[in-house]
C-alpha cells in the first residue's frame, strides 16, 4: 500500500467510538472470528444497513443473501427418506 493509499483511505473514513461491557465484547469477538471477520467490519456492515433506505425488495434480498451465506451444507436426504420423498398417494375423499 502506498502513501496516496493510506492518506486517501484516512480522509474518506470516519473512526467512531463504540462503549461495550466486556462480556459483550469478548462474545462479539469471538462470533467474528468463527464468522472469518472483525467486529468492525460487522459494526460496519450494520450501520450500513441501518443507514440505507432501501425499497423492500432490497432489503428481502439482502436477507436472503445473508441467510444463503449461514447455510454450511445442505442434503435433502438428511431430512426425508428416500420412500417418503417418492410416496406419491394422496388422501383420496370416501364416496
Amino acid at each position: 500500500m502506498r502513501f496516496l493509499d493510506i492518506q486517501y483511505y484516512c480522509d474518506n473514513m470516519k473512526n467512531i467510538t463504540v462503549s461495550l461491557d466486556d462480556e459483550l465484547y469478548r462474545r462479539a469477538r469471538i462470533r467474528a472470528a468463527r464468522e472469518d471477520t472483525s467486529v468492525s467490519a460487522v459494526v460496519r456492515r450494520f450501520l450500513t444497513e441501518f443507514a440505507s433506505e432501501g425499497s423492500a425488495f432490497e432489503r428481502l434480498k439482502r436477507q436472503e443473501q445473508e441467510l444463503r451465506a449461514q447455510i454450511q451444507e445442505f442434503c435433502a436426504s438428511d431430512q426425508l427418506s428416500r420412500e417418503s420423498l417418492h410416496d406419491r398417494r394422496t388422501a383420496r375423499p370416501k364416496a
